[in-house]
């Protein structure tokens, strides 16, 4: 069967995926590195060379920044911090990057630089990028929520603390140091509200409401962000209770959650293996749940989840997932982890067989590409040997010849 250039190019660019261990670093790692660059860009485009004067006017208790200057130091402080969320994989991070790479985008079209739309097309780029790669960040961990609390805190208070500051005038009495500004963003942040200083015009009020709002709605979701995901690994586990009970050694680890998957994991419990299986998300049939089957939640591709399910201490790892390239890159998990355990390609398109075995599983499955030319055997009047059926249905992989 002849194969298109497509399907060629495809099946080098998985390959070199597979050898460059892409599943570690891509696409999360160029793009945290793309944002964190924006953010330097655009904190360099607006600060330029007077960055060390400011720094220093402040160590020296003056604070001479220009408010225009507070969005893009917002902005771009912002950027870099999300730039570490996104190095976890966190869908937090992701949705924040977005946003922040939008209202950067947006300063710079409505700024007055003169070359503000070389960086105007570069964050349009990161924002395809992001888009693009939206599917790879699904993580929700507490590591990646607490980042988002904090800076999100940070950048409140520094919108309260320099809102105030450059408003000082408009407050009885006048707020003239930044420390005054901090302890006034402090205090209507929490909603104590001591009333020892008051706006006293139009500005101020709407200001010291929007400080407020902002306040409450953003202590609010950081709370949701950081206590969410603690809440959903304890009912995880709750649900996987009986999973934690059985030691991870010298048992099955069944890989996929498609018939074949399911049927061959149930059939090796019914004779009395112990199997764990790994699911990419956490299953919803009651009989998966509470049918005493060990289960583990993750990404198959990835050596630390691989890990948690005991693969390298596995009697056998059986890679039997719809996509016939994840089973191949679990395979080659599976090696890079070490340990004995042998190693079970499915193959779901006859087209890919060759390719699967380019990583070398110890056996190759291939019952759906048998059922059709078993098919076109019996309508054709061929014999169909027992012998036959076993040499295609289980197939070695075949291994490099050593010289």
């Amino acid at each position: 069967m002849k194969i298109s250039p497509l399907n060629r190019l495809r099946s080098i660019l998985r390959r070199w995926y597979a050898l460059a261990r892409g599943e570690l670093w891509f696409p999360h790692v160029p793009l945290a590195v793309a944002l964190a660059g924006g953010g330097l860009l655009l904190l360099q485009q607006d600060f330029g060379g007077h960055a060390r004067a400011y720094l220093d006017a402040l160590l020296h208790g003056r604070f001479d920044l220009p408010a225009s200057l507070l969005p893009p130091l917002l902005i771009g402080g912002g950027m870099l911090i999300m730039a570490v969320g996104l190095l976890l994989r966190s869908r937090l991070a992701w949705t924040m990057a977005t946003l922040l790479a939008i209202t950067g985008a947006a300063s710079l079209l409505f700024g007055q630089h003169l070359q503000s739309h070389l960086l105007l097309v570069y964050f349009a780029l990161v924002l395809v990028a992001l888009t693009v790669a939206w599917r790879q960040f699904d993580r929700s961990s507490v590591a990646a929520s607490t980042l988002f609390a904090v800076t999100s805190v940070v950048m409140l208070l520094m919108y309260a603390t320099f809102g105030a500051y450059y408003l000082g005038g408009e407050f009885k009495p006048e707020i003239t140091d930044l420390i005054t500004a901090l302890y006034y963003a402090l205090v209507t942040m929490s909603t104590v509200g001591y009333g020892d200083i008051t706006p006293q015009t139009a500005e101020s009020k709407l200001f010291t409401v929007s400080i407020i709002i902002l306040g409450v709605a953003v202590f609010a979701t950081s709370l949701t962000a950081v206590i969410a995901p603690m809440v959903s690994n304890s009912l995880q586990k709750i649900v996987n209770r009986k999973g934690s009970r059985m030691k991870r050694e010298n048992h099955f680890v069944v890989i996929g959650n498609g018939s074949l998957a399911i049927n061959t994991a149930r059939e090796l419990q019914r004779r009395g293996h112990p199997v764990t299986r790994l699911l990419r998300s956490a299953p919803e049939d009651a009989e998966t749940r509470d049918g005493g089957m060990d289960i583990v939640v993750g990404d198959p591709n990835s050596t630390e989840v691989l890990k948690e399910a005991g693969a390298h201490r596995a009697q056998a790892v059986l890679a039997m997932m719809v996509d016939d390239s994840e089973n191949a890159f679990v395979i080659l998990a599976v090696k890079e982890l070490g340990g004995k355990a042998r190693t079970v390609a499915a193959v779901n398109d006859a087209a890919h067989l060759s390719r699967v075995k380019l990583a070398q599983p110890d056996v190759v499955i291939s019952p759906q590409v048998l059922g059709g030319e078993l098919i076109a055997m019996v309508m054709s009047g061929e014999e169909v040997t027992p012998d036959f059926v076993m040499k295609h249905v289980f197939q070695r992989a075949e291994q490099p010849v050593k010289t």
